[in-house]
């Protein structure tokens, strides 16, 4: 848990639990007018209970899936997927693995291996030390993402005025679990006032000034809706006038939702059926700029960034995440850190890819975001990835064979 002006853990429980309280009491679709149901007629059926779906991978069960040395793992795919998972080793060992499928020593033999395992014979490898399950059905949708790079001043002046932030002193981030076992995972983000936990400023807010004068400013972007996709993004580069090149990552965040503002406008039916990515979303919100800066307010989610220095950009285990090798997983349904084989409807994404990272959207299981790199293609792939079809997990086999063998 990070530092905190909270006096002591029990002050962090009241506080929090009110916020969870306050959050909890806000119906779905609040703000869009009273909802009247209708009841059915007497000769209707009864709907269907809604499924609650399981809250992580162990819990929702898991197959055994195809033999590791049958599947189409490329020369090539295998050996970036090696030095990805090199990376992820020193942290897997030590961190608590919310999806309830490995634990903590099951990485030690292929972690082990790795270290002096050849790169030109990768495949071998993942079919020595791993076992492939299947999480649920298998089926699995990956969207794409990318380093963006885009223009700003370290001084704000004519043509840079919309700024980069740092994390804010006053934002408190409180990991649950500390609290309450079952929350394990779950993380809230507030300020304090008061004695009290209440949400921090939102997109609107923020972008309206409540942060300004504090010294926050890591730079200015020429652009605003080039920094909003950055945000999306979570990492990026600063291109400054003089062609410097500051490297910025994610630092935290407001605590607000991700809304995914490609949905709202196709369901508005301001962008046709096919024609959402985020090529066609930028083309939308600078068709107007006011128009624009209002879409984008009604995500409320806001990034804030450090700079950084060496390898990057960095992923959620605080490493550098490694291009067309790592993806971004729901932890609770993918171990971060384990070799995840993609079998979708688009080429691209094919082949083995390692959990260093996780999303604000990246939610349930088999669900990824893969991460394609900088420059134009990259920004092509992960604006236009949008692919279906399946996905297997390898566990380290100790794992695999704690959770296969009946009990």
């Amino acid at each position: 848990m990070r530092r905190s002006s909270f006096h002591s853990r029990a002050a962090i429980g009241l506080a929090v639990l009110s916020l969870l309280v306050g959050c909890n009491a806000i119906p779905a679709g609040a703000g869009s007018g009273p909802v009247t149901a209708t009841p059915p007629p007497p000769s209707a059926a009864p709907a269907p209970a809604p499924t609650t779906p399981p809250a992580t991978a162990a819990l929702g069960g898991v197959a055994r899936g195809a033999a590791v040395d049958s599947l189409a793992l490329t020369p090539s795919g295998a050996q970036a997927a090696l030095g990805a998972f090199r990376i992820s080793c020193p942290a897997v060992q030590r961190r608590d693995d919310l999806s309830g499928l490995t634990e903590p020593g099951d990485w030690a033999a292929p972690c082990a291996a790795a270290a002096g395992w050849r790169d030109d014979n990768a495949a071998a490898f993942f079919a020595e030390y791993f076992t492939a399950v299947q999480v649920g059905d298998g089926k699995a949708f990956a969207t794409g993402y990318f380093e963006p790079e885009i223009l700003a001043s370290r001084t704000r002046q004519p043509g840079y005025a919309v700024p980069v932030y740092r994390r804010p002193p006053d934002l408190v981030e409180v990991n649950l679990g500390t609290l309450v076992k079952d929350l394990a995972g779950r993380t809230v983000r507030g300020r304090v006032e008061n004695g009290q936990l209440v949400r921090y400023a939102d997109r609107a807010a923020i972008e309206t000034g409540a942060l300004a004068g504090r010294g926050l400013e890591i730079a200015y972007a020429a652009d605003p809706v080039e920094l909003f996709f950055l945000h999306i993004q979570g990492s990026g580069r600063l291109r400054l006038p003089d062609g410097q090149i500051i490297r910025i990552g994610y630092d935290s965040q407001n605590g607000h939702d991700y809304v995914g503002i490609g949905r709202l406008l196709r369901e508005r039916g301001a962008l046709m059926p096919g024609k959402a990515t985020m090529q066609d979303i930028i083309a939308y919100l600078n068709a107007d700029p006011a128009r624009g800066a209002a879409v984008m307010r009604e995500n409320p989610s806001y990034i804030f960034f450090r700079e950084l220095t060496g390898p990057g950009p960095l992923g959620a285990l605080n490493l550098p995440i490694t291009t067309r090798a790592s993806v971004a997983a729901d932890p609770k349904f993918i171990p971060l850190g384990a070799p995840v084989f993609l079998t979708m409807d688009r080429v691209e994404p094919n082949g083995l890819w390692i959990a260093q990272d996780t999303g604000g959207a990246i939610k349930g299981p088999n669900r990824v975001d893969t991460f394609w790199g900088e420059g134009s293609e990259a920004r092509t792939l992960a604006g236009t990835m949008a692919a279906r079809g399946n996905a297997l997990i390898l566990l380290p086999k100790v794992s695999a064979e704690r959770l296969l063998t009946p009990r």
